[in-house]
């Protein structure tokens, strides 16, 4: 297949390093360098993502923490890596809350009856077996549902309805997040018996958007649920033409109480400093509605593939260790990405982890490479070369901060630099926590080109004798 070459290329925001008088920037050298291009130049036309993402959505599914699929999802992720070649595959336990879902249906019963698809937020509790019946009271947004009296909605369900705005950037997230995440605290406050939120989500399909709420452990202090796009516009259209909507839920979830998931970690051993690592990775555990696709089969493939691609195409490894990260139970709140940065503080490793990234936001293009805050500015400019050997992939050098994707937060927070590879997510949302995030979702063209960029951070930053701090 040929290379992805785009016209952006022409208009890369470069952010350069300072010169120092100590002459303390290091270079990267020219061999890396060619060696980073042969690399990315390989993987632009190798589809070793693409397989590794159908053989994990395919022979394993979806991947939900404390279920038969997590537990195969992990055992493939061991079996997978060593069959790539890494030096080194090991695990580690992550202790957690288990919660799955069970019966979701619900109705409208006035002033028509018509059915709604629906589904259960994390750790949402269940309604009363049989379920609840109840009008709805509408709140535009999270905002508006804050401005209610307490104990105003006794007997009612709190319905929000606002709609995510779709940005290439996946900018719209945040502010529409609070409605499902901290929603089912402000609907008990006000006296709701139940929460009903519109998806957060892009689409105007029939797919529910489930996704974490605030609760770490237990249930959420009201029922708490999803209505798909077109269902809520259903609800808005019938209160525009006067009427106040009777609904009713049942939803059933059970508490697994405590469990044991995995953080799987596999090692390209670094040549020279062993004991310094550049981490990449994705998280293995996904939502239950689909098979985890782009959410984030796609992440851990590509890191996946990134780290055999390295190995089985250098002479030499590169001087620091790659160390690929496939974190458990991130959609229930960082959980593993949490243990993990924890155990480093607590084993005095953290300072041995000189940058990282995690991809996680879908298996769209990447168009940008922005650098943390906590990047040196001696280390910009091996960032800058980075952005031009990408050039080729349509990728540019952009400003900014970041922390280098969800798992990456932990990490952050202890003071590891990191990079970001911004992919095109605009219609990531679309799919985002859906049964629609499925396999057949995934161009391998875009593939190809993650697995190219990714090759050169991941090389380059792992050769390169200097410091990212």
């Amino acid at each position: 297949m040929k290379r992805i070459k785009m016209a952006a290329v022409a208009a890369m925001i470069f952010i350069t390093a300072p010169t120092f008088a100590d002459n303390s920037i290091i270079p990267v050298s020219k061999a890396t360098k060619d060696i980073a291009v042969n690399l990315r130049d390989k993987a632009s036309n190798d589809d070793s993502a693409y397989e590794i993402l159908k053989s994990l959505t395919t022979e394993v599914g979806a991947r939900h923490p404390g279920t038969p699929g997590e537990k195969a999802g992990i055992e493939w992720a061991v079996k997978k890596l060593h069959a790539l070649g890494f030096d080194k595959v090991y695990t580690e336990d992550v202790k957690m809350n288990g919660w799955v879902r069970g019966v979701e249906t619900a109705e409208i019963l006035l002033p028509s009856y018509q059915k709604m698809v629906i589904t259960a937020l994390g750790r949402s509790k269940s309604t009363p077996e049989g379920g609840l019946e109840a009008q709805i009271v509408h709140f535009k947004n999270y905002a508006a549902l804050e401005q209610a009296d307490d104990n105003s909605l006794k007997g009612k369900i709190a319905f929000i309805s606002n709609r995510m705005e779709k940005f290439k950037d996946g900018a719209g997230y945040g502010p529409a997040n609070s409605a499902r995440s901290k929603g089912h605290q402000l609907a008990a406050q006000k006296g709701a018996e139940a929460l009903l939120i519109r998806s957060i989500g892009t689409d105007d399909h029939r797919n529910p958007h489930t996704g974490a709420t605030s609760v770490a452990m237990g249930y959420t202090a009201v029922p708490a649920v999803a209505l798909s796009n077109p269902d809520a516009d259903q609800l808005m259209r019938l209160m525009e033409y006067g009427h106040s909507p009777k609904i009713r839920l049942n939803i059933q979830t059970k508490d697994l109480g405590p469990i044991v998931t995995k953080n799987v970690i596999a090692e390209i051993t670094g040549r020279e400093l062993p004991n310094e690592v550049v981490v990449i990775g994705g998280h293995l555990d996904s939502w239950d509605l689909g098979t985890g696709a782009v959410d984030d089969g796609a992440g851990v493939a590509i890191a996946m593939a990134t780290g055999a691609l390295i190995k089985s195409h250098t002479k030499t490894p590169p001087r620091r260790t790659i160390r690929v990260i496939l974190w458990g139970a991130e959609e229930l709140g960082l959980i593993g990405a949490r243990a993990y940065a924890k155990a480093r503080q607590e084993d005095g490793t953290i300072a041995n982890h000189v940058i990282g990234s995690e991809s996680d936001f879908g298996a769209g293009p990447i168009y940008g490479l922005q650098s943390s805050s906590n990047v040196s500015p001696s280390a910009l400019h091996v960032v800058d070369t980075m952005a031009g050997l990408m050039g080729e992939l349509g990728i540019s050098r952009l400003s900014g901060d970041t922390t280098g994707g969800p798992d990456m937060i932990p990490l952050s927070k202890l003071g590891v630099p990191a990079l970001k590879l911004l992919q095109d997510g605009t219609d990531y949302f679309d799919l985002h926590h859906t049964p629609d995030d499925t396999f057949d979702k995934v161009n391998p063209e875009h593939m190809r080109q993650n697995l190219a960029a990714w090759t050169v951070f991941a090389y380059i930053a792992a050769e390169w004798p200097g410091s990212f701090k």
